[in-house]
């Protein structure tokens, strides 16, 4: 069983490298790109995904107010919050704050995203043995 993942990024780059690293694994699958925060909150309701990788800085609506707007349409949500931002600072505390699962720092590494991935969705190994 894969995952559905939505990639909500404005960067072009950054969301073509996360669905290529997503879609690698094998448990996942890419099944939408917003370009900003506004159309990732109307297509996490219209795809209904397992995951949403989210950035935090983008046009229209930002993370913080898209990961909230997300918690509220689904309190049980899995966002992933994906910042160019670092470790550190007032945004990402507010992220984690608000309900994020995790938040990663661009760039970022195909472990340190499986290691993410295997936090959130731990049974999916143990399910294929």
């Amino acid at each position: 069983m894969s995952h559905k993942v939505l990639v909500v990024d404005d960067s072009l780059a950054s969301a073509r490298q996360l669905t290529k690293l997503l879609n690698g694994l094998g448990e996942y699958e890419v099944v939408g790109h917003a370009r900003d925060g506004a159309e990732g909150v109307k297509m996490f309701q219209q795809l209904e995904p397992d995951l949403v990788m989210m950035d935090m800085v983008m046009p229209k609506m930002d993370g913080l107010t898209s990961l909230r707007t997300v918690l509220m349409l689904q309190p049980k949500a899995k966002v992933v919050v994906v910042s160019s931002m670092g470790g550190v600072g007032a945004k990402v505390e507010e992220a984690m704050r608000l309900g994020a699962s995790y938040v990663i720092s661009k760039p970022f590494e195909a472990k340190t995203i499986q290691k993410v991935l295997d936090g959130l969705f731990p049974c999916t190994e143990q399910a294929e043995e």
